[in-house]
């Protein structure tokens, strides 16, 4: 232990920041001159739409709490006081939707979410509080244990009490008291800002938009110079009156009046030769992008047609989705359960709903599923979120079509185990006999 707790040591306080616990942006600065932190980013509406999406989206799954049962089954583990906490309201100021909600979207910006667990005197979980990731630093002590360490103010509400007066103090919460569900990083222990690792990308963005705007609120007009033939006692003079009479969108397309010989030389180039709509609807698609979002979720047509659009909401499911909700399974089952509980117990998103399909195609997958035996009419019903039929009606009954058989049992109405036919020829001639004398029984052919 001497010799992995050296190790643990050596990247206790990384250099670069941005390879910790915590993300200065270098002063936020980017290739495109703008500012550019989590919460700035949500101002352009492609990373609030894609945040809005992924958080709502996990938000509102059902979560469910599962025990595993003694025939290798599994039921709701509705008596277990985390299935109340997740399902329905984690702390007295939460529901279950605003605090995965809330959580999600700081693991979406800041690449980390952090939670105080509060327990009992028995060691139960009774309650979750979500704690800002950007006030959170992940350390190690001088044994290579982790603890978390955490700024509070004054406003906050640290172990269900409001905060004493005193202003920037830190708590250190051990690792059994909080939930941390960390995104992609480096080290497996903290996760990196999707924002911070894409800052250039989001700073243009905010660029382009802004230079839209300027450019409306100029008049949408490029803009150039007044040239005057003489001297111009006071040139601001002039330059407040033009921007005046013809600066802002109100008064594009004026007609301008120039006297004493001015002239007016446009100097910039247009939008479209910068290719300025263009930039703008490739950052949204970079944007969407780091997300992994599906472009025609944010707004984004231009490549999605009914042939595509409900496969493209799939992969989104598939690909983008389950990794997230694997992510919180895996950290709720690491933080909140004990050891003996994680051989018993364990937590499930259901995603099932979201990979249905339209009504046609569940139709046609349900008939199948109920004439080949592998579900029930209620167990068609629960995914439809339908009320159950009573058992005693059939709602729970497992059927199969009848013409259907195995094939080593294909010949048993011809012969019998030996190979020999069933009936012999004097008996079919008997058979044939005794029909014939029943009344008004005629043959075919008579």
């Amino acid at each position: 232990m001497g010799i992995l707790s050296g190790l643990f040591r050596s990247r206790d306080k990384p250099t670069d920041r941005t390879a910790g616990s915590s993300y200065s942006f270098f002063l936020g600065g980017t290739s495109s001159g703008k500012y550019v932190t989590e919460r700035s980013a949500m101002q352009m509406t492609a990373v609030y739409c894609c945040v809005r999406i992924l958080s709502e989206a996990v938000a509102s799954l059902p979560l469910q709490f599962y025990r595993y049962t003694d025939d290798g089954g599994k039921e709701k583990a509705v008596e277990h006081p985390l299935y109340f906490l997740l399902h329905d309201e984690p702390n007295p100021e939460m529901t279950s939707f605003i605090f995965r909600e809330t959580l999600m979207t700081h693991l979406l910006l800041w690449g980390n979410a952090y939670s105080q667990i509060i327990r009992n005197g028995k060691g139960e979980v009774v309650a979750l509080y979500p704690l800002m990731p950007d006030r959170m630093k992940v350390d190690r002590d001088e044994h290579g244990r982790l603890y978390y360490e955490y700024t509070v103010y004054d406003s906050d509400d640290v172990d269900g009490r409001k905060g004493t007066n005193k202003v920037g103090r830190t708590v250190r919460l051990q690792p059994h008291d909080v939930l941390h569900i960390p995104g992609l990083g480096f080290d497996g222990l903290v996760g990196y800002s999707p924002i911070a690792m894409a800052k250039n990308a989001i700073g243009l963005a905010i660029a382009t938009e802004e230079y839209g705007s300027k450019f409306f609120a100029n008049g949408a007009a490029p803009s150039g110079v007044l040239e005057h033939p003489g001297t111009i006692k006071d040139p601001s003079k002039v330059r407040e009156s033009w921007q005046a009479t013809f600066g802002g969108s109100g008064n594009a397309n004026k007609i301008a009046v120039l006297e004493e010989g001015m002239k007016y030389t446009p100097i910039s180039i247009s939008p479209e030769q910068a290719q300025f709509l263009e930039t703008r609807k490739f950052q949204i698609d970079e944007i969407a992008r780091i997300f992994r979002v599906p472009p025609h979720m944010i707004g984004d047509l231009e490549k999605s047609s009914f042939n595509n659009i409900e496969q493209q909401s799939l992969e989104f499911v598939k690909y983008t989705l389950d990794p997230w909700v694997s992510r919180w399974e895996q950290a709720m089952v690491r933080a909140l359960l004990t050891p003996d509980e994680k051989k018993k117990y364990f937590f499930k998103f259901n995603v099932d709903g979201l990979l249905r399909g339209d009504y046609q195609s569940r139709m046609n997958g349900y008939a199948t599923a109920r004439q080949n035996g592998w579900m029930s009419a209620n167990d068609i019903r629960e995914l439809e979120n339908l009320d159950r039929i009573p058992a005693e009606q059939g709602g729970d009954l497992y059927l199969i079509n009848g013409n259907m058989t195995k094939l080593e049992d294909a010949g048993i109405f011809a012969a019998d185990g030996n190979g020999k036919e069933e009936n012999s020829d004097e008996e079919v001639l008997e058979l044939e006999k005794q029909e014939d004398q029943r009344p008004g029984f005629r043959r075919r052919g008579q």
